[in-house]
């Protein structure tokens, strides 16, 4: 005969288990258990990615530019200008030279930075409540519900990022929305958001769809949990992996439209300081004083390849068929 002590551990495993009713053990907390090893997994991927670490040490650097300007720009004012040294080549003591008014290039262009992630940020952070709110109501509740959300995602998808946010920011200045009265940051930023969440939301939708039919979310609803508790408990944790890969590239293709809607006389407005601004102020010298173009030019590059490397590495972290 069995040990009745035996039969109460043997019992106790089964529970902690989840084996004797199929499902997870409402008390076992799986979600938790899956979220550790799937982030673990990857960040033990992450360490051993080059391309990781190039892309973060960059990304590093411009955030440090972005927020103590002044040491990267060695202390020079970027509005202390001197037109006797206008547009002055590179030197061993000015980097980057001087631009139309004879202010100091490099000041000009470190300052730049702040501006550019102010908007890539926010409007990443925009893109992120919109697509993971509509993403997870659509995926979680279908029917009518998923179809009008769609639809709607469907005619944002249908106009351009870089038209929307054109035609947005042209009939801001002469609508009551605060925000868009001036052509600032939050305007701008908030423009690339309203045409660029489309993407967000259709991956959440796509992973809520997957999700939400595993073992772990029927035992929630099971136990009697609400469905807020299990989409932001059980099913969210478990769907965002794809959207924080999409939104860490997002950052720098969004910072890559601020230069362009800039560029185009419809981003930030002077006295503003970016990189936009200043590669649309130095095409008209680009035969006499090619540095006008070429240094901003060279660093929004650099900052846009910081965030696609490591969007492109967390991607392949977060992706099992990716790892040996």
């Amino acid at each position: 005969m069995t040990d009745p002590h035996q039969q109460l551990d043997l019992r106790k495993d089964e529970v902690e288990a989840g084996t004797t009713t199929g499902l997870a053990s409402p008390s076992v907390d799986v979600t938790d258990s899956r979220q550790n090893s799937l982030w673990s997994d990857a960040w033990r991927s992450l360490k051993r990615n080059p391309l990781f670490w190039l892309g973060a040490s960059f990304g590093l650097v411009f955030a440090l530019m972005a927020i103590i300007p002044q040491v990267f720009a060695r202390g020079v004012d970027p509005r202390a200008c001197d037109l006797a040294n206008s547009k002055a080549t590179p030197s061993s003591e000015h980097w980057f030279g001087y631009d139309v008014q004879g202010c100091d290039y490099l000041a000009n262009v470190v300052y730049g930075a702040r501006n550019s992630l102010i908007i890539g940020i926010f409007a990443v952070l925009v893109v992120l409540v919109l697509g993971v709110i509509m993403g997870a109501i659509a995926g979680f509740y279908g029917g009518a519900t998923d179809s009008i959300l769609s639809r709607i995602a469907d005619i944002f998808y249908a106009l351009p990022l870089i038209l929307g946010a054109l035609v947005l920011l042209r009939v801001g200045p002469s609508t009551d929305i605060p925000i868009l009265n001036t052509r600032g940051p939050g305007a701008v930023a908030l423009a690339l958001a309203l045409f660029g969440w489309m993407t967000a939301m259709r991956l959440v939708r796509s992973q809520v769809i997957a999700v939400k039919s595993s073992d772990y979310v029927a035992a929630a609803r099971a136990m009697g949990a609400s469905d807020m508790r299990i989409l932001v408990r059980h099913i969210l944790p478990n769907a965002v992996a794809p959207v924080l890969v999409y939104t860490t590239i997002t950052i720098g293709v969004l910072i890559a439209a601020e230069a362009t809607l800039t560029y185009l006389g419809v981003g930030l407005q002077r006295p503003a300081i970016s990189w936009g601004l200043q590669i649309e102020a130095g095409q008209d010298s680009i035969r006499s004083a090619p540095h006008l173009v070429l240094f901003p030019s060279l660093i929004l590059t650099m900052t846009v390849m910081a965030f696609v490397m490591m969007g492109d590495a967390l991607r392949d972290a977060l992706d099992p068929r990716q790892r040996s």
